[in-house]
């Protein structure tokens, strides 16, 4: 692949990986500090993708390893936001923030206190709207695995809508 066909692997791909690292770490400028180290990675790269993935998966696994590096250097066990309230903006316009208004705050502060794995699990299933199929051969482990994850992340979930008084949404 050329340069220009990576040009527009970029434009095409750039807003789902910035919120995919989002949706994991929670913090803005991280998270678009991380979003152009994978697309540097994936561009130093480039010439040795064999098109036998999905482009995106590829990219999106890029951004998953430098997720799980950035923790490791952190020595994080326990994945511990570093976010405040404030920092939960992401790429939308503020009209946009609006019309989402508190949903999208309670869900970005319920999704915080989420285990990584469980956390991963949904944002691939619900967000990202992957198969379960899909989901388990992007993080490598079993379609059980996903499926529980994905489970037990949605009972987490609900329980901590619910210690904080917030409307649970069924259709995530």
């Amino acid at each position: 692949m050329d340069e220009m066909s990576f040009q527009q692997v970029y434009q095409t791909h750039n807003d789902a990986i910035y919120q995919y690292i989002f949706y994991l770490i929670q913090h803005r400028e991280l998270a678009e500090d991380l979003t152009q180290e994978t697309f540097y990675r994936a561009y130093k790269q480039f010439n040795t993708f064999r098109e036998e993935a999905d482009v995106k998966t590829w990219i999106k696994r890029i951004a998953r390893n430098l997720v799980y590096d950035h923790f490791r250097r952190k020595q994080i066990v326990k994945f511990i936001p570093f976010v405040n309230t404030d920092d939960r903006v992401e790429k939308e316009t503020p009209s946009d923030i609006l019309e989402r208004g508190a949903a999208v705050a309670n869900l970005y502060e319920a999704l915080k206190e989420l285990k990584l794995p469980y956390r991963e699990a949904l944002v691939l299933r619900k967000i990202d709207e992957l198969s379960v199929k899909e989901a388990a051969d992007f993080l490598e482990c079993s379609e059980k695995q996903v499926t529980n994850n994905t489970a037990r992340a949605l009972k987490a979930l609900q329980k901590i809508y619910e210690e904080r008084g917030y409307t649970y949404v069924t259709e995530l």
